[in-house]
């Protein structure tokens, strides 16, 4: 059976082909990165546009890639939610159309269970059980993944994600968009101990999560050293450097112990690690260190958006495709709703 898998959930057009004999066929990806950096974030709007104009290109050179047509795709899925509606329903309409077009059943996905099984795209993949940290954008979460459709919620961030925690400090120290990399970049360049931050319900004894305080105390910080040193808005280079570094080093921290808490809960000997801040090089670092424990972590061109991720989805619940018909997306979906 040949999937067609489609996502438009925020600033990335994500077109797969997935067969499920043969594997990834195809997928093509285009980012809006440079289209949404002139104004320092996502312009729900200017991204709805933008998906409109990228999907049927895409499509087509997917299938040229895959050397398929039209024809041969069995079933189409697609993005539900959550993510941004107007970008949501871009996608969406999309795929039901040509499902209609071409008669074929459609698929509804959601995004973060397409995040969650992106690591069985690797030739390196887990098997069921495992546990899996979702780090994708304004979720982060903690879930025992028996099989397809069998997930059980373990503990989730209860104000800013991760991600959406770099992304917040990044912009507070005056770095271009996409801020969460860049911030990761410059990490690299700081040293560690020359600043401290807390590490947010380290001690919580539960695998909840709170990452807001940790960005209230950079602000402080920067506040403080600008007031000490009179160097006016710009930092000096190294302190920002420094600040990144130490930043990072308390998301790592934190997500690491919380790692290591859901595996001895669990008793599961498998952690898979999905989600934009998957691709994070000290994260990958830490939790691949864990003692005892296989981890996990799908291409870093499957750490971001992309289509590939909601094809094999789609594949993986072909049981429930159904005939074209209405329609809706849900921006506001909580994972909750489909696990145990």
């Amino acid at each position: 059976m040949l999937v067609l898998g489609i996502e438009s959930s925020c600033d990335e057009t994500g077109v797969a082909l997935y067969d499920t004999e043969h594997g990834l066929l195809a997928h093509q990806l285009h980012t809006q990165i440079a289209m949404h950096a002139e104004y320092g974030g996502v312009v729900p709007e200017l991204a709805s546009r933008d998906h409109i104009r990228r999907l049927t290109p895409l499509t087509q050179a997917c299938l040229h890639q895959a050397g398929k047509t039209f024809a041969d795709i069995d079933a189409i899925a697609y993005t539900q939610g959550p993510g941004l509606g107007g970008a949501l329903l871009a996608g969406a309409s999309f795929a039901n159309a040509l499902a209609f077009a071409l008669n074929k059943p459609i698929i509804p996905v959601h995004h973060l269970e397409g995040h969650m099984l992106s690591p069985l795209l690797s030739d390196d993949k887990p098997d069921f059980p495992f546990v899996a940290l979702l780090v994708s954008g304004g979720h982060t979460q903690f879930m025992a993944v028996k099989g397809i459709g069998d997930y059980t919620l373990l503990g989730e961030s209860i104000d800013d994600a991760a991600g959406e925690a770099f992304d917040k400090t990044a912009k507070l120290l005056g770095l271009p968009y996409p801020g969460g990399a860049k911030l990761s970049e410059l990490a690299r360049l700081g040293h560690s101990g020359s600043l401290h931050f807390p590490r947010p319900m380290l001690h919580s004894h539960d695998l909840n999560m709170s990452f807001s305080g940790l960005k209230t105390a950079v602000l402080t910080a920067v506040n403080k050293i600008k007031a000490e040193t009179g160097c006016g808005e710009a930092l000096p280079e190294q302190v920002r450097h420094d600040i990144c570094r130490e930043f990072q080093n308390a998301v790592v921290d934190v997500l690491t112990s919380k790692a290591k808490q859901a595996l001895q809960q669990t008793g599961y000997k498998q952690l898979v690690v999905a989600g934009g801040v998957g691709a994070n090089w000290q994260l990958r670092q830490s939790l691949s260190s864990l003692s005892e424990v296989h981890t996990f972590f799908p291409p870093l061109a499957y750490c971001t958006d992309n289509g590939a991720m909601i094809a094999f989805a789609g594949a993986m619940h072909l049981s429930s495709a159904r005939p074209t018909g209405s329609f809706n997306v849900r921006p506001r979906w909580p994972l909750s709703q489909i696990v145990n």
